[in-house]
């Protein structure tokens, strides 16, 4: 269990639901819970039990089916309703029985919200916080509260923003958390009005920021600098409009930047693995450049920087990868030098520090190739295979190609249909196979793949799972230069080839035998050349 003395809290399951495009089912919940206690966090906020019927179901199965090593759930809802007792409210009592041994209370601490939007006097919005909070701590909980648009109820009335706290904490609330609802706070505001807060009250506080100045996880540290000692975030930043503060970079920030340990030790190493597990259950694809867990975070493209990780990896990184389970990655493009082939060589398993003349062939090889529309930073496979004939003279090659050929044809009141032929000799017998597909390239793919499985039938483990084209020049309109990515997997990664050309399916064509010849020789298969 997480320490008492700072709170990691986490809100993707409620928080960061009501992020637009992302409908999150009772399982898919479940399976994020998994992930985010996995980090280490001290509670999870699951949801709204009895306002939210999904969330009502989520909290009756989590006491079932859900095995939480490291954090707590919390259960989310509002104080009572104006003029009703907290004993009599439904709202509240669904607080109470939904099993969670702690609840987080909303509470609007903006006198403007509590006249427009509650519709009730001040005095009364106190009395709904006071009611509330000591009721469910007579019930057995532990409650924290969210004081709702503090930062700009504090900005017009100071005075009722820190009755609102002291309301709660005397009513027994551990912890009153400052929410920049509307997320329009910079960190010296946050920083300042969070120090008076305690200075002036005493009370333990947390911080809840939004996004929307783009400074959550600076206005987060900014608090906890001024004294919170409870943050919440939410996995990925998600949240409605431009989303929460990203618990996994708030984290990071303080246990590698601030040397304040908030996480069980080692988790901290899970964030890149989780980022991505919680990402795939979400359906919302990662960024690529989220700090610390994006594959984008210590990449390393230009030839400088890679010149100077080779003497010492840390002149261009901040951290080592490998804290937070991501990894260093060198991108191969134009703008490589000699070093980023080298170092891109030894992590292919290549040592190519002492033949410089290779490591100029192959940069040289490199540049040209990307200068007629080729990119290898993307193209990991297609580099090998390219670094590989450098190296040992002579590409690797499994099959030797006669012809292909593809056909679409459409009828009217049909989907077009695609049929291709493809003619190879492989294994020392001539191989003709026609494939039919739902496009041009799906069916040559089907064809190339039956064919060469004849003789290698390890191709069958192979699976095209993603295909992507660029127009690079779109001034010349259908006569433009076209580039496909085409990753492929086998049982246990994946991998990307790279194909150029005017004709789209060409283009398709020469990334598709990159992919087989890499699949065949990942898998350990003997070239041709070597026979």
């Amino acid at each position: 269990m997480t320490t008492d003395d700072f709170h990691v809290y986490d809100t993707t399951l409620r928080d960061g639901a009501q992020q637009e495009g992302l409908h999150l089912s009772v399982h898919d919940k479940l399976q994020i819970a998994i992930q985010v206690d996995a980090l280490g966090v001290g509670f999870i906020e699951g949801g709204w039990p009895g306002a939210v019927p999904k969330d009502t179901e989520f909290f009756a199965r989590a006491k079932n089916e859900l095995d939480l090593q490291h954090a707590t759930l919390a259960a989310f809802g509002a104080t009572r309703r104006p003029g009703v007792r907290a004993a009599e409210d439904p709202q509240v009592a669904a607080l109470r029985d939904s099993g969670a041994s702690v609840v987080t209370l909303v509470a609007k601490s903006s006198d403007r919200h509590v006249l427009k939007a509650l519709r009730t006097t001040l005095h009364e919005n106190l009395a709904m916080v006071a009611d509330t909070v000591s009721y469910l701590r007579a019930e057995g909980q532990r409650v924290f509260l969210d004081a709702e648009h503090f930062f700009d109820g504090y900005r017009d009335n100071r005075d009722y923003a820190l009755a609102v706290v002291v309301t709660a904490a005397e009513a027994g609330a551990e912890v009153v958390a400052l929410c920049d609802t509307n997320g329009g706070m910079l960190p010296d505001e946050v920083a300042a009005s969070v120090r008076d807060v305690v200075q002036s009250t005493g009370v333990r506080v947390g911080i809840h920021c939004h996004n929307d100045t783009g400074c959550a996880v600076a206005n987060t540290l900014s608090a906890v600098d001024a004294g919170a000692t409870h943050v919440q975030g939410t996995i990925n930043g998600y949240g409605e409009r431009t989303g929460n503060a990203d618990l996994l970079t708030v984290v990071a920030n303080l246990e590698l930047k601030r040397l304040q340990p908030v996480l069980p030790p080692q988790l901290l190493r899970d964030s890149t693995r989780i980022a991505h597990a919680v990402a795939d259950v979400t359906n919302v694809p990662p960024s690529s450049r989220q700090p610390y867990v994006g594959i984008s975070s210590f990449a390393h493209k230009a030839g400088l920087h890679a010149s100077a990780i080779r003497v010492d990896s840390d002149l261009y990184q901040h951290v080592d990868p490998t804290e937070v389970g991501n990894d260093m990655r060198l991108l191969v493009s134009e703008m490589a030098g000699r070093a980023s082939i080298e170092l891109k060589g030894r992590e292919l398993g290549y040592d190519l520090s002492h033949d410089p003349a290779l490591v100029a062939r192959v940069t040289d090889r490199v540049k040209a190739l990307e200068a007629t529309g080729h990119t290898f930073e993307a193209a990991d496979a297609s580099f090998e295979l390219l670094l590989v004939e450098e190296a040992e003279g002579v590409r690797p090659s499994y099959f030797e190609v006669e012809s292909w050929r593809v056909i679409s044809e459409s009828r009217p009141g049909q989907e077009a249909a695609s049929e291709a032929t493809v003619k190879l000799a492989a294994g020392g017998d001539r191989i003709v196979v026609t494939a039919q597909g739902n496009g041009p390239v799906n069916a040559l793919d089907a064809a190339l793949r039956r064919a060469i499985g004849q003789a290698f039938p390890e191709v069958s483990k192979l699976e095209l799972v993603d295909y992507r084209v660029r127009i690079l020049d779109q001034g010349r309109g259908t006569d433009a230069v076209i580039r496909v990515l085409i990753e492929t997997a086998d049982d246990t990664t994946s991998w990307v080839t790279v194909g150029v050309g005017h004709n789209i399916v060409e283009a398709s064509w020469r990334a598709l035998l990159d992919a087989v010849t890499y699949g065949l020789r990942r898998a350990g298969v003997p070239p041709l050349s070597s026979r």
